[in-house]
């Protein structure tokens, strides 16, 4: 969570109630302690746990902050795709976090690679995401660069700036759609209640996002397509296709909280890569074809 945000009372309550109610991984107990704490107020005041609240009014949140985990190295497996003394591209598998975090200390990518590239990463991003230039939820497959260097770091995340680093994504979605192809220009923020989740917001609030789609196959109230990013915003595609109505497969946050039978985690993977390399460039295209649980989800609905 953030350091201090302001939360909207969705509907009048006792106030540990409402909290627990409203922010996703917070219990009543945990809400309980906050209030306390005097970590929630109203208009300046702590409010106690027992309050009333009403709908409508605005209480500002000052959760405790977790301590971070070191970032040590790990003789993790890692599906190396490209590498050389300036960069190197993985296939992260479905499960795996990037890089450590309060509830994820190990086991993550960072782990792995710093294991794999024996300290040689980009400093950049600081002890617990060294080299990391981009992310993917831990519940997507596919590919993630690093820079093994600083320079290289500030090359790749140039391109990110100005949307040369090319992103393709495959997906399954619920539903089908009129058009082959399209464009979802709708800026994303933080949602105003549950703090874990992202949201269109109005024009002139939030950040820029930009996501163009292409259907590949469509039946049976399922849609196999390709989603090329054009920013990078967290959660960018799975907000944008549920913002359409057409939610991921498999994504109990943004579409149906009742699982697809054999699929853990959301139907989305980072299949290709584009980037002009930093030292040399030449632009670079890597691929990482579907995993087979995707391959086993696309023939069980009978898509393409």
């Amino acid at each position: 969570m953030d350091p201090s945000f302001p939360l909207t009372v969705p509907e009048p309550g006792r106030a540990d109630a409402v909290l627990a109610a409203a922010l996703d991984g917070v219990t009543r107990s945990a809400a309980q302690r906050w209030l306390e704490q005097g970590r929630v107020t109203l208009d300046g005041a702590p409010v106690k746990k027992n309050a009333q609240l009403q709908a409508g009014q605005r209480l500002l949140i000052a959760p405790p902050q977790p301590q971070e985990p070191d970032a040590v190295p790990q003789p993790l497996p890692l599906d190396v795709i490209y590498e050389d003394e300036d960069v190197i591209v993985v296939n992260k598998p479905v499960g795996m976090v990037v890089h450590p975090a309060p509830g994820h200390p190990d086991g993550t990518l960072v782990n792995a690679l710093l294991y794999h590239c024996k300290g040689s990463l980009s400093g950049i991003n600081g002890q617990l995401r060294p080299g990391i230039v981009h992310r993917i939820d831990r519940d997507t497959s596919g590919l993630v660069i690093a820079a093994k260097n600083d320079r290289a770091h500030l090359a790749l995340a140039g391109q990110l700036q100005d949307h040369s680093l090319f992103r393709l994504y495959h997906a399954v979605v619920l539903g089908g759609f009129r058009e082959e192809s399209g464009t979802v220009d709708a800026p994303i923020a933080r949602h105003p209640v549950q703090r874990k989740r992202m949201a269109v917001c109005p024009p002139g609030q939030g950040r820029r996002a930009v996501t163009h789609y292409q259907v590949i196959d469509s039946r049976a109230g399922y849609t196999h397509l390709t989603c090329q990013l054009e920013t990078g915003r967290t959660h960018q595609i799975r907000v944008h296709l549920a913002h359409l109505g057409h939610p991921l497969l498999g994504d109990p946050v943004y579409g149906p909280k009742r699982p697809f039978p054999g699929l853990d985690g959301q139907c989305l993977h980072a299949a290709q890569l584009t980037f002009t390399h930093p030292a040399t460039g030449t632009r670079i295209t890597v691929s990482a074809p579907l995993p087979h649980w995707f391959q086993a989800v696309l023939e069980r609905l009978g898509l393409s």
